[in-house]
């Protein structure tokens, strides 16, 4: 037993040395093929990314586009819709099992394909075992070992989780590994504060020479109140699709029913999106302060109208409030 705590402070030390590495500069930063457009998309965690993309690449795909979807949220969920539920192996986790074996891996160990798209999950380490960042750079570096470089696809489709703008989550901003980046929100503060976050990186990266751009935002479950169109003018930035908060389209995707498709009534909304993501160009967008991005909602809802009011340093001491007499020792005079 007295063993573990040493073990405990270095695996502690391992994880914090880990999280705090800068990504390497060998994962992939040029396009595959010359006529790649690769599109990194952004969101909060929840708001319908996957939802949106495997929609969008399966319609893409009956248009007559090679697609190839990859999953680099820790999650791993972005192809669950695509294949119908199921859990597609993950780069990560299959590398590490084929290498304890002294095997590689091969394209068909991870990668899926479904209506003409490919698809495939890079995966993360187990929770609390490791940084998801980090090993979001592993997997890319796996993909180069793969061939990335080499493969003909007209969309590379890149789902990342846009709570963290940071580390390998970051990387197709910081590193110009995508020419653009998509956000999809909704008309709630808590979205709208994440897509605002990754154009504040995004600028950020523009005025150290980047050159990765902002295409537009998707509207997700849109319940017409505005906020959303209201963030995305405000930004500079174009609205690309308004998804409708509707119970068909919630049953659908709760069954892991494609709705991009000709063969639904949806189908044209997504062929209008595929379209505008393709000639969308990246723009430079003005992220908002705060205030600005509270300003856009009704101060009743957000508590927007209220003053900060400072603390003392009574009311710091709690019961222990009451001053105390000086311990100071004063001397009569001589």
């Amino acid at each position: 037993m007295k063993d573990e705590v040493p073990n405990l402070k270095d695996f502690d030390k391992r994880l914090r040395d880990e999280a705090s590495q800068e990504p390497s500069l060998e994962v992939p930063q040029g396009e595959p093929t010359k006529h790649t457009q690769i599109i990194a998309i952004y969101g909060k965690g929840g708001i319908g990314k996957s939802f949106t993309l495997a929609n969008l690449s399966h319609m893409m795909a009956e248009m007559g586009k090679r697609v190839l979807l990859i999953g680099c949220d820790p999650k791993s969920d972005t192809t669950s819709l695509l294949f119908g539920g199921k859990a597609c192996p993950t780069i990560i986790e299959t590398s590490s099992k084929k290498k304890l074996a002294g095997e590689e891996v091969a394209i068909g160990d991870v990668c899926f394909k479904r209506g003409g798209v490919f698809a495939m999950e890079l995966g993360g380490p187990e929770v609390g075992r490791g940084c998801g960042g980090r090993g979001i750079i592993h997997g890319f570096e796996l993909l180069e070992k793969l061939g990335f470089h080499d493969w003909d696809f007209d969309y590379v489709l890149l789902d990342f989780l846009g709570d963290v703008v940071c580390g390998g989550f970051g990387l197709p901003i910081a590193r110009d590994m995508a020419q653009k980046v998509i956000l999809v929100g909704s008309n709630d503060l808590q979205s709208l504060y994440v897509a605002n976050n990754v154009c504040s990186a995004v600028e950020y990266f523009r005025k150290l020479g980047g050159n990765v751009g902002v295409a537009g935002l998707v509207i997700n479950k849109d319940d017409g109140t505005g906020e959303a169109q209201a963030f995305a003018k405000a930004v500079d930035i174009p609205v690309l699709a308004a998804i409708p908060q509707d119970d068909d389209l919630r049953k659908k995707s709760a069954n892991y029913q494609i709705v991009g498709t000709n063969e639904s009534k949806w189908g044209p909304m997504f062929a209008g999106l595929a379209e505008a993501v393709g000639i969308a160009p990246p723009v430079r967008p003005t992220p908002l302060d705060q205030d600005g991005l509270l300003g856009l909602f009704d101060s009743k809802d957000t508590g927007g109208d209220y003053e900060l009011v400072p603390a003392t340093a009574t009311d710091m001491r709690g019961k222990y409030g009451a001053i105390q007499e000086s311990l100071e020792v004063i001397y009569d005079d001589a």
